[in-house]
C-alpha cells in the first residue's frame, strides 16, 4: 500500500522542537513534502543554521515515519533553515537585519571582544549572514582581530542618501570606530559624541540582509548602553565574565542593568571566558586556575542560561593579535567551544523570538 502525505504529516506531529515545545507540523517547519510509493522526501526548516539539535531532529523525523507509517519507507529528510526574527515594525532603517545581539561585560579585561569576534565568525561558518559593530568606542579592537586595520570603508549613494559600506572578512561584515580614528591616538569623547558615532555605524551603513548583527559594547554600564537600547530593537544580550568573584560581581550588575524595567532587554545567557587552562601537550586536561563553576552558579542564581565555557589557551590571544579568530583553528578545543557557543546563542535567540510571538498573539486574543 502506498504512503500518503497525510500519514507522513500525522507521523511528524510526534516530533517536537525541544526548544519551542511544539511539534514540527504545527510550527510549519515541514516543507516540500513529496511521496512516491515508499519514497518520502521533505525539508525540515530550522529556525537557525546554527541549530544545536539539528542531528537529533533529523533522526527523530526519519524514525517517526518508519515507526508510525511504514518501516520499509525510504525517508530523505533535508535539513535547511530560515532564521527567525523579532518584530521590527517601525524600524525601517534596519528592517533587513533579523536579529540584533549585544555582547557586554560588567568590567574590562574579561575577553568580551574576543568572544564577540569569535561568535560572529562561528555563526558565519555555520551558514548565517552576520554583521559585527565594534561599539567599544574608547577601545576598539575588532579591526585588529579581523586583520583589517589599514582598511577604510567607502561610501556609496543609495536613493540620494550616502551610506557607509562595511568591511568584510571571514564572512562577517564589520564596522568599527577604529576605521575612522588614528590607531596611535586615544579616543577622548563625551557620552553624546560616542552615542552619535554608534548610531551612525548602525543606521548610516549599508548592512544589507543579515541574520545576526553582533554589537561589541564597551565594558561596564553607561551612555553607550542606554543609547543602543534606544536606537535599535535588541533581541537580547550576551554577558561575558571570567570565573573570579570580582568579575562575577560586575557581571551580575550587567545582567541587572539589562533587566531593569526601563531597559528590559532579554539576557540570552552568560559566557565564562578563561574558564580553565588546557596545555597544548595535554588537550584532555583541565586546570581551573581562576576557580571552577563561578559563571555556572551565577547563571543558576539569576535564572539565565550558561552559554559556554571558553578555555584559557594561549593561541586564542595569539589568533586575535594575528587577525585570525581562534574559531578558524579547526577541531581545536577553543574552536569547538566557540562553535558550541554560537549554536547556544542562536538557540536562545529563536526561543526569545518564539516567546515574543506567542506573547503578542495572547495579547491580541485578550
Amino acid at each position: 500500500m502506498s504512503i500518503t502525505k497525510e500519514q507522513v504529516l500525522e507521523a511528524l506531529k510526534n516530533v517536537e522542537d525541544p526548544d519551542l515545545k511544539k511539534d514540527l507540523v504545527t510550527l510549519g517547519m515541514i516543507r516540500d513534502l513529496e511521496v512516491d510509493g515508499k519514497n518520502v522526501t521533505f525539508t525540515v526548516m530550522l529556525t537557525t543554521p546554527a541549530c544545536p539539535m539539528k542531528d537529533m531532529i533529523h533522526k527523530a523525523c526519519v524514525n517517526a515515519v518508519l515507526y508510525y507509517v511504514d518501516k520499509e519507507a525510504n525517508v530523505s529528510a533535508k535539513m535547511s533553515s530560515e532564521v527567525t526574527k523579532r518584530n521590527n515594525e517601525g524600524d525601517a532603517l534596519l528592517s533587513k537585519v533579523k536579529n540584533i545581539i549585544a555582547v557586554a561585560s560588567g568590567k574590562g579585561g574579561v575577553g568580551k571582544s574576543t568572544v564577540a569576534s569569535n561568535l560572529a565568525v562561528a555563526l558565519a561558518k555555520q551558514g548565517a549572514k552576520v554583521g559585527l559593530v565594534d561599539a567599544d568606542i574608547y577601545g576598539p579592537s575588532q579591526t585588529i582581530m579581523f586583520d583589517v586595520v589599514h582598511e577604510k570603508p567607502r561610501q556609496i549613494d543609495i536613493d540620494g542618501v550616502s551610506k557607509i559600506v562595511p568591511i568584510e572578512n571571514y564572512g562577517v561584515k564589520l564596522l568599527s570606530i577604529g576605521f575612522f580614528a588614528d590607531p596611535s591616538q586615544a579616543i577622548v569623547w563625551r557620552g553624546p559624541m560616542a552615542a552619535k558615532a554608534l548610531t551612525q555605524m548602525l543606521l548610516d551603513a549599508d548592512w544589507g540582509e543579515l541574520d545576526y548583527m553582533i554589537i561589541d559594547l564597551p565594558p561596564g554600564t553607561g551612555d553607550i548602553h542606554l543609547s543602543l537600547v534606544g536606537a535599535v530593537p535588541l533581541n537580547g544580550v550576551v554577558i561575558v565574565s571570567t570565573p573570579q568573584n570580582v568579575a562575577l560581581a560586575d557581571a551580575q550588575k550587567g545582567v541587572g542593568m539589562f533587566q531593569m524595567e526601563k531597559i528590559n532587554v532579554p539576557v540570552l545567557g552568560i559566557v565564562e571566558n578563561m574558564a580553565y587552562f588546557t596545555p597544548a601537550e595535554l588537550p584532555d586536561n583541565k586546570y581551573y586556575i581562576f576557580g571552577k563553576d563561578g559563571a555556572k552558579k551565577l547563571a543558576e542564581k539569576l535564572g539565565v542560561p550558561l552559554l559556554g565555557e571558553i578555555p584559557l589557551v594561549q593561541s586564542i590571544c595569539e589568533a586575535g593579535d594575528a587577525g585570525r579568530p581562534a574559531v578558524l583553528q579547526e577541531n581545536t578545543p577553543q574552536a569547538i567551544a566557540f562553535m558550541d557557543l554560537a549554536k547556544k546563542v542562536a538557540q536562545q535567540v529563536s526561543i526569545v523570538n518564539a516567546q515574543r510571538i506567542e506573547a503578542k498573539q495572547t495579547e491580541t486574543i485578550n
